[in-house]
């Protein structure tokens, strides 16, 4: 991987973990496009990864300083419920990362009529958030779970997380500010978990995922600077209710995928 793919690469992951566009599907055709074999790059992966994290803990201080505070005092307050609805809607993909991680490393193979079918699905999930009036509801137990589920599904290339996450909680009437706090916040711990995973795959054969540093440096600083625009950019977004916008977008990409596949 040259530093010009590492580039792009890190920009597209750090665009599209927060815009609800995909950025497992991005990665999948930019790896096409470019030649890139990403699997063969855990290292890159968990680099461009953890860095769309810190990106969002930059974003979030504010809450998550607030958060760490109370939820020290160890005591039952807003706070630790929203842990607690957090840890709860990690449950799914929690599942499906342990039970059937095997069955879902083939879906990452390039295969273009997959990404481009998944990102038709999540330009109807957008359409159908926009649709719907914004709601004043605050996310309890169950809706957490519901939430979760559509993050579950999300490990599918071309279905967008954040928009799975944020369309399930709109179309429940979640205030929307509050839904796209959750659906950032409650990807924190599972990226750190896969990323974990990742690096326990290539700490097990290294000599296969050999990449140089100038990459990773630069996949590393493009995805953060991306990802801190990305995220704060999809919460105004998401509180105007401008969804459509992306929901045309994942339209002509998935369809254009799916073309060139003929």
């Amino acid at each position: 991987m040259t530093w010009i793919e590492a580039l792009i690469l890190g920009l597209i992951q750090g665009l599209t973990e927060f815009l609800p566009v995909s950025s497992s599907g991005h990665l999948e055709i930019g790896s096409v496009l470019f030649g890139v074999e990403t699997d063969g790059n855990l290292l890159f992966a968990v680099v461009v990864h953890l860095a769309t994290v810190l990106s969002t803990i930059v974003v979030f201080r504010g809450d998550i300083s607030i958060i760490l505070q109370e939820i020290s005092k160890l005591q039952w307050n807003e706070s630790t419920r929203f842990v607690v609805l957090i840890l709860v809607s990690m449950m799914p993909v929690l599942i499906i990362g342990l039970l059937f991680k095997d069955e879902i490393v083939p879906f990452f193979s390039g295969n273009l009529l997959l990404v481009g079918s998944m990102l038709l699905i999540t330009s109807l999930l957008l359409f159908f958030a926009h649709r719907k009036k914004g709601g004043t509801k605050a996310v309890d137990l169950v809706s957490s779970l519901i939430i979760g589920i559509a993050q579950a599904f999300a490990v599918m290339p071309g279905i967008s997380r954040s928009g799975a996450t944020i369309s399930t909680a709109l179309m429940m009437g979640v205030e929307r500010s509050k839904a796209a706090k959750f659906s950032f916040l409650m990807v924190l711990l599972p990226i750190m978990g896969a990323s974990i995973l990742q690096f326990k795959d290539y700490a097990e054969t290294p000599s296969i995922h050999k990449i140089a540093v100038l990459p990773l440096v630069v996949g590393f600083i493009t995805s953060f600077i991306s990802g801190f625009a990305a995220c704060r950019w999809m919460t105004r977004i998401v509180r105007k209710g401008k969804l459509s916008y992306f929901a045309l977008y994942c339209l002509i990409v998935g369809l254009l995928a799916i073309i060139s596949t003929l």
